[in-house]
């Protein structure tokens, strides 16, 4: 099964190279985040022609997950479902099940800066997610989690790591946060395959020549539970996208797992 993670920024902008690299790449599954456009405007003609199966939740101008699958869903949900719910929740977190294996996509906030109450709302949505994981999935059984997780969990993992110590990506809270949550039973399978690789997956459009001189950050993430982790034969990151004309400032991360191993 080849699962594959892009926070494409405007599903709308990014048609072109979403439809392409489907095509050219055909993944079993794509997890879309930030596609800013409520579901009335979802582009669904588009796809009409690919053979994927689309589950989807947005709103206009911000956020948005959408989930792509080659096997009609066996479920699927949006938000958390918890006390806490957000009226923005169920347009960051969508779970399916595909061949019975539940698969989370995230876009989890941003925070803002350090300073300001969306940075608390960050850490507390990744205690959410904790609680989340405890009530619908196992850690001893099959399960995937990937997105846009704001995180960037190590030094190799942004470039100049010094001069970032109070971004809300790379602040010691956010970082401990994301530990915590992974540690209910997730590996990050990137860094399982490559230990100290550094590796991006996110250029800011906004620093001139980001991409060209590789100032980026790895905050696209995707993560499995032991058992499925281990069923990992591959894991890349696909700069095609990032490349394209009119990009987003995220690129694809994809892995390939083997499910005749488990």
């Amino acid at each position: 099964m080849k699962i594959a993670t892009f926070n494409v920024n405007s599903i709308r902008r990014r048609l072109p190279i979403v439809i392409d690299w489907l095509i050219k790449k055909k993944p079993d599954v794509l997890c879309l985040q930030e596609t800013k456009v409520q579901d009335a405007d979802f582009p669904l003609e588009a796809f009409a022609e690919t053979g994927y199966h689309i589950a989807f939740r947005g709103m206009k101008s911000y956020n948005g997950v959408a989930i792509l699958s080659r096997t009609l869903p066996e479920h699927v949900s949006a938000g958390f479902g918890d006390d806490e719910e957000h009226p923005d929740d169920p347009m960051r977190l969508m779970r399916v099940v595909i061949h019975g294996i539940p698969i989370l996509n995230t876009y989890v906030p941003q925070g803002f800066s350090i300073d300001s109450p969306k940075y608390q709302y960050k850490l507390g949505w990744y205690r959410r997610l904790t609680r989340y994981f405890q009530q619908h999935l196992s850690a001893k059984k099959p399960a995937i989690w990937c997105g846009d997780m704001n995180v960037a969990p190590e030094p190799v993992d942004v470039h100049s790591p010094e001069k970032h110590l109070k971004h809300v990506c790379f602040h010691a809270d956010a970082r401990k946060a994301y530990e915590h949550t992974i540690s209910w039973g997730f590996v990050d399978v990137f860094r399982a395959h490559y230990p100290k690789r550094q590796q991006f997956t996110f250029w800011d459009y906004r620093q001139p020549s980001a991409l060209e001189n590789n100032r980026g950050w790895r905050i696209d993430h995707i993560l499995a539970t032991p058992v499925l982790a281990q069923a990992c034969t591959k894991v890349s990151v696909d700069l095609g996208p990032r490349k394209a004309e009119n990009p987003s400032d995220h690129t694809v991360l994809w892995a390939d797992f083997s499910l005749g191993d488990l």
